[in-house]
């Protein structure tokens, strides 16, 4: 492959910034949650449950606005200005964290951090057809994982140190964690500044005279055209199945973690181990794209997530714990940078925004449904553990109709 490009250097930069925010949440966020509550007196079982309903609202919201402004963004001249409007949420959203809040609180200020940053992913993921060509789009993809899961280790080793050392320091957890929140938050909006001053959009549609009615217009005639694109039809409700299990591990491994008796440093140490290794491995995903097919490789990397699935059914041990971090970590930013990728060539370029709109509802949509199964069985077993074994079986469905779409040539 030729030279990464100044433009497509900085939308990969965009990744290294959110993806501070995702390690965030993924890691320290669930943590602090679960301690803030279960000092207000909510069981940790509760915590656990309400942290994911909490996860499932922000997945409701995309799942409605999603579209409409993904048809939107697709009109001349607005994805940039909507992207940056869901970027802020998310940045302005996470500065807040950092105040000191009751507990329903913060889930509140959560629910509108994580609708910014899932928001700003839809028109971030549909700029692809415009940075680079569909020769270069798997690797491209790869790249943006691979360098977001290592350039979100420098803002998180600087706060996880502070974190770690608060109480020797005299800073306080509390107080470290809440710095933390403010320090990824200007980390997320430095990187983003680039693409912000490069960025145009090169595919769109001609903008009409009334474009908030044109998009609800297209949304009806997108479900009328996605009938004759089965290839298109059976990826998104492949994706829907398998990238539950994905979204799920990824929100949800600390507090399952937890749960099972795993301390907290164990905990975040792991974690940051998982996106040390997920670079190399996000690389490699997207170099070996060359040589085998991108359908493969998916397949590939559902089945290894089907074995993570089943060995999290056991896991009560730190050491497991740290296994299935490396494991997690060689499959997660390929699965996820693949399916990008594989989606924007399957798709009109000049709707892009509006069909990674519908892309971003079967995401969010099938994690809506992991992580309300993780909290439902939680509370009525006091127990996390059934939630895991449902998500084996959506990978078995993910992993099948996949196949199926596979078969289909794009258009038909």
């Amino acid at each position: 492959m030729k030279k990464i490009t100044p433009l497509e250097k900085r939308w990969i930069l965009y990744d290294v910034g959110n993806s501070a925010f995702v390690l965030l949440v993924s890691s320290i966020l669930p943590i602090y949650f679960k301690n803030i509550a279960e000092s207000a007196g909510v069981s940790a079982a509760n915590s656990t449950a309400y942290w994911s309903y909490a996860t499932s609202i922000c997945t409701v919201i995309l799942m409605v606005l999603g579209p409409i402004f993904g048809t939107l963004a697709d009109t001349s001249g607005f994805k940039k200005p909507i992207f940056t409007m869901f970027m802020m949420l998310g940045v302005l959203g996470c500065a807040a964290l950092g105040l000191p809040l009751h507990w329903l609180l913060f889930l509140a200020v959560f629910v509108i951090a994580k609708t910014g940053f899932s928001g700003s992913l839809i028109f971030y993921d549909s700029m692809l057809p415009d940075i680079t060509t569909d020769d270069r789009v798997d690797s491209i993809s790869s790249h943006g994982y691979a360098w977001g899961y290592i350039g979100s280790c420098i803002p998180f080793i600087g706060c996880l140190v502070m974190i770690l050392t608060a109480e020797q320091t005299g800073i306080g957890t509390m107080t470290a964690t809440m710095l933390s929140l403010v320090i990824t938050a200007a980390w997320w909006i430095l990187c983003t500044l680039p693409l912000l001053r490069s960025y145009h959009q090169v595919h769109s549609v001609v903008r009409p005279k009334q474009p908030v009615r044109e998009s609800f217009r297209r949304i009806g005639a997108f479900f009328k055209d996605i009938r004759s694109q089965k290839k298109t039809m059976f990826f998104l409700l492949a994706f829907f199945f398998y990238i539950d299990g994905v979204y799920t591990i990824i929100d949800m491994a600390t507090v399952y973690g937890k749960d099972v008796g795993i301390d907290d440093t164990q905990l975040l140490l792991a974690l940051l181990l998982t996106q040390i290794v997920a670079f190399p491995f996000a690389i490699l995903f997207g170099k070996i794209s060359k040589r085998f097919s991108c359908e493969k490789l998916i397949g590939f990397c559902i089945l290894g997530y089907l074995f993570i699935g089943l060995f999290a059914l056991q896991l009560d041990k730190a050491w497991e714990f740290w296994f299935l971090a490396v494991c997690v970590a060689v499959f997660q930013g390929a699965i996820q940078a693949l399916s990008r990728s594989y989606f924007s060539k399957i798709i009109p370029k000049e709707k892009s925004s509006e069909y990674f709109g519908f892309f971003d509802i079967f995401g969010k949509g099938a994690s809506f449904f992991g992580i309300a199964m993780i909290g439902i069985s939680t509370q009525l077993t006091g127990n996390s553990k059934l939630g895991i074994g449902l998500l084996c079986v959506m990978f078995v469905a993910g992993f099948f109709l996949f196949k199926q779409s596979a078969k289909q040539p794009i258009g038909k």
